[in-house]
C-alpha cells in the first residue's frame, strides 16, 4: 500500500538530492506496492471510493495479530518478557479552572482581534485552496490575523467535506 512510508522516501531522496527522473527508479521505489492495482482501479481516489486501502490496513492488522496471537513475531511485553505486575497509569487531569480560564482568553483575542483582517485572510485562504498554490503562507497569514485553528479547519471542511469511515469490515 502506498502510504506514509513511501512518501517519506520520497522525501529524503528529494531533500537529499536524489532525482527521481525514470520510470525504473520509480519502480524500484514502489517494488512490491500494489501500485498497479490502485492504477487499474483508476488511481488513490479511486481506490479510495472502493475502500481498498482500508481494506489492505485491516487485512494487514489482522495478519499482523495473528502473527503475535500465534507466537510467530515477538512483541516484549505482550507476548514475550510480559510480567503480571499491574503498573500505575497515571493519567492527566485537567483543572476545571484552567479550562475555563483557557476558553475566557480565547474569548478575549477573538474579541480584540481585527475581524475584518480574519475574515479576508480566511477567504483568500479558500480561492488558494481552489487554486494549486502552496497554502502554507495563507495558513499563517490566517494565524497572524488571529484566526483561530478551528476558522482554518472550517475553511477546509467546506470545501472538501468532512470524510466519515464508511465501516465496510
Amino acid at each position: 500500500m502506498v502510504g506514509p512510508w513511501v512518501n517519506a522516501h520520497m522525501l529524503v531522496m528529494l531533500r537529499c538530492g536524489v532525482a527521481i527522473d525514470t520510470l525504473s527508479n520509480m519502480e524500484v521505489l514502489f517494488e512490491g506496492l500494489p501500485i498497479d492495482t490502485i492504477d487499474d482501479m483508476g488511481g488513490m481516489v479511486a481506490a479510495i471510493e472502493r475502500n481498498y486501502p482500508q481494506m489492505e490496513i485491516a487485512d494487514a492488522a489482522y495478519t499482523y495479530q495473528k502473527q503475535i496471537d500465534s507466537r510467530d513475531k515477538t512483541v516484549v511485553g505482550v507476548n514475550k518478557y510480559s510480567t503480571e505486575e499491574e503498573l500505575p497509569v497515571d493519567i492527566l487531569h485537567i483543572d476545571p479552572e484552567l479550562e475555563r480560564h483557557q476558553i475566557e482568553r480565547t474569548n478575549q483575542v477573538k474579541e480584540r482581534r481585527d475581524k475584518g483582517a480574519v475574515s479576508e485572510s480566511l477567504e483568500r485562504l479558500g480561492e488558494a485552496v481552489h487554486g494549486h498554490e502552496n497554502l502554507m503562507p495563507f495558513i499563517i497569514d490566517a494565524v497572524n490575523a488571529s484566526a483561530t485553528e478551528q476558522e482554518i479547519c472550517d475553511v477546509f471542511r467546506e470545501i472538501f467535506g468532512m470524510y466519515r469511515d464508511p465501516g465496510v469490515y
